[in-house]
Order: structure tokens, then sequence, then C-alpha cells
């Protein structure tokens, strides 16, 4: 499966985006998905995952509250609404796909990733 991800930008502090990752080559409705960043200089985190029903979902501490995982797999998109953005939030944000068991929140365990989007949040 081929994942693209959209929606990055430069916002101030406090305000939102709303990030997309479409699918192709396969439905996206088989595997679970997740949302990752990377900061200049420091190693890939993880942000969110959701199961591949919806069902499901699971947060990094630090946007626990603020982000917002959901997917629509009739458009095979999955979605990452971010809200009171702050600028450590700046970073490039991929997203993943994996079929599994379980929800993930380790890069190792995904199989597929999108090419990545910036998101920068001014002060």
């Amino acid at each position: 499966v081929q994942l693209q991800a959209s929606g990055g930008g430069l916002v101030q502090a406090g305000g939102s985006l709303r990030l997309s990752c479409a699918a192709s080559g396969r439905t996206l409705s088989s595997y679970d998905a997740g949302w990752f960043r990377q900061a200049p200089g420091k190693e890939r985190e993880f942000v969110a995952a959701i199961s591949w029903t919806g069902g499901m979902t699971k947060y990094a501490d630090s946007v626990k509250g603020r982000f917002t995982i959901s997917r629509d797999n009739a458009k095979n998109t999955v979605y990452l609404q971010m809200n009171s953005l702050k600028p450590e939030d700046t970073a490039v944000y991929y997203c993943a796909a994996r079929s599994g068991q379980r929800l993930e929140q380790y890069a190792w365990a995904y199989d597929y990733w999108g090419q990545g989007t910036q998101v920068t949040v001014s002060s």
C-alpha cells in the first residue's frame, strides 16, 4: 500500500491543522494506521495510532487532549486533527500502516510509510 501525507504548513501557536494520509494500491481498511513525527536532530517519535476498524486509538502523552486521530475507510484516508499547537510540535509528520493484532507505538512495527509533511508552529 502506498501512503501520501498532506496538510502540513505554517501555523501560529494555538492554531490548528488537519493532516491527511491517503492510501492507494490497496485498501487501507485492513490496516492499523499511525502518525509519527521527527524534529531536526531528534529521533522519530510516536504521535497517535488507530485500529483498522477505528474502534481503538492510542496517543503519545505529549499530544493527548490536543490531537485526534480518525479514519474514513470509504475514502481510504486517515486523519490527524491537531489543535492547540505548540512550537514543540514542529516536525515532519509521517503516516504509517501495519497489519497486526494490536495497536503499536513503535516505528519498527509499521510496514508502510508515507513521505512526510512539514508542520511548523511559530511562537
